[in-house]
């Protein structure tokens, strides 16, 4: 039997040349598969935990919720676990497709975004902005950053040192995700829009754009950032609350502070090791959005410390696996897109926490995994099946391991 990452040739397999027939019987005892690193497999077992933590700490924070809507107590875990269903089928079938193969779907999937982000503009508002389509099951920002994740590394790739000149290397990026930002800002969702810019940054950076350049289009950013901030009195009360420190003080003050201030009950009564599984009180009316945007909350007063602690070091391990992997992937191309999936996740994670015990202000980014969120669940897990084929290696099985999986070839 022939060894893993040899040559083999099927004529050599049957004496050296017994014609097409020996070798159509040679090759009948063969076929390719996908290999995990040892990286890969830890990913999928960190992602597995996070997932069914998430479920667990979401029926604890959204079952009053919903009976206090005439709901049944699961409805949102539920609703979650049917998008859990669909997202394991969609990781399980993208971990085994060549990641290299969304190089030609980069151009189709951005338009196709930027598409999505036109028509919920003409969608009806909830909660004062239009961010979902379908009756809330697609959210298209959400494909929109998965979009950018593919295009942005694409486009580096295929331009190379140009994209160290203004003209014909940075400008085409600022023109498109400066088009989905302002989409973005228009539903209106301003931490989806700076995300964006975020992820495009940080992908050209990786991807050898000059510092200069960044800060121009920094300040450009930032001048329209501070623009459409001075048109949103909500944006401005998140700021004005948290630069106040509304959010320590138990006195009057505005619904946003009371957010924070809820929060840090929250957290505060956890102590060392929590309350207790389904013992909070925070989620009993008293913490809005406590299933979506303040879930960290929750697990900070149902398991402590120890609790938010765990949950921390389970995002941490999951950016120095998915780093690694884009350390190791086969080709430039996935090594920027490994850097920007693995990014989009650990960040969107450390934001969330960061505003549950108050060091950010509110953004309204949800905990992945963990948080209430069918479009974005999916995603995830499906970002993350992509990420762990990048973490693969394609390898020719032989013989009895052909057919038989559980049968580990010999090297």
């Amino acid at each position: 039997m022939t060894g893993l990452g040899a040559t083999f040739d099927p004529a050599d397999a049957v004496g050296g040349g017994g014609g097409s027939a020996a070798r159509a019987s040679a090759l009948a005892g063969t076929r390719e598969r996908w290999r995990m690193s040892l990286e890969g497999r830890a990913l999928v077992l960190v992602t597995a935990i996070l997932l069914s933590v998430g479920l667990a700490v979401l029926f604890s924070a959204s079952a009053l919720v919903a009976v206090a809507k005439d709901l049944p107590g699961h409805h949102y875990v539920l609703r979650q676990a049917t998008g859990a269903l669909v997202g394991i089928v969609a990781f399980a079938v993208l971990a085994k497709i060549d990641a290299e193969r969304w190089r030609q779907l980069a151009w189709p999937l951005m338009l196709l975004s930027i598409l999505l982000m036109i028509a919920v503009l003409f969608t009806g508002k909830v909660n004062g902005s239009r961010r979902h389509l379908f009756g809330g099951s697609l959210q298209p920002s959400e494909f929109a950053k998965f979009a950018i994740l593919v295009w942005t590394p694409m486009l580096l790739a295929k331009k190379g040192e140009v994209v160290r000149r203004v003209g014909k290397g940075l400008m085409p990026f600022a023109v498109v995700i400066g088009t989905l930002s302002v989409l973005a800002i228009l539903e209106p969702d301003y931490s989806v829009a700076m995300m964006f810019c975020l992820l495009t940054a940080v992908l050209l950076f990786v991807g050898g754009a000059r510092i200069a350049h960044f800060v121009m289009f920094g300040a450009l950013g930032l001048a329209l950032v501070t623009f459409q901030l001075s048109q949103s009195s909500y944006v401005r009360e998140r700021i004005r609350s948290f630069m106040e420190g509304e959010q320590a003080s138990s006195e009057r003050k505005s619904p946003t502070g009371d957010q924070q201030y809820q929060s840090f009950v929250a957290v505060g009564s956890g102590g060392l090791l929590g309350v207790g599984f389904g013992q909070g009180n925070q989620q009993r009316g008293w913490l809005p959005l406590a299933q979506s945007d303040f879930i960290g909350s929750v697990v900070g007063e149902e398991f402590g410390f120890v609790g938010l602690a765990g949950i921390t070091v389970l995002f941490a391990l999951y950016g120095w696996f998915g780093f690694r992997i884009a350390r190791n992937a086969r080709s430039p191309f996935l090594t920027l897109v490994a850097v920007g999936l693995t990014f989009t996740t650990v960040f969107t994670a450390f934001i969330h926490l960061g505003v549950v015990i108050g060091l950010l202000p509110n953004t309204g980014l949800t905990l992945p995994f963990v948080s209430y969120g069918r479009s974005n669940l999916v995603l995830t897990l499906a970002m993350t099946g992509i990420l762990v084929n990048i973490g693969s290696e394609r390898e020719r099985v032989y013989g009895v391991s052909a057919t038989d999986p559980l049968v580990a070839p010999r090297t």
